[in-house]
């Protein structure tokens, strides 16, 4: 039980840091455009 609400916490969390990641990437390439 413990171990399968950590792993689904931990994965949230991952979901939400890559999203970050993602949306800077993003401002990155569109500065590297301009």
């Amino acid at each position: 039980k413990t171990f399968r609400i950590l792993s689904e916490r931990y994965r949230n969390r991952r979901k939400r840091f890559g999203l970050r990641i993602n949306l800077i990437a993003a401002l990155v390439n569109r500065m590297n455009l301009q």
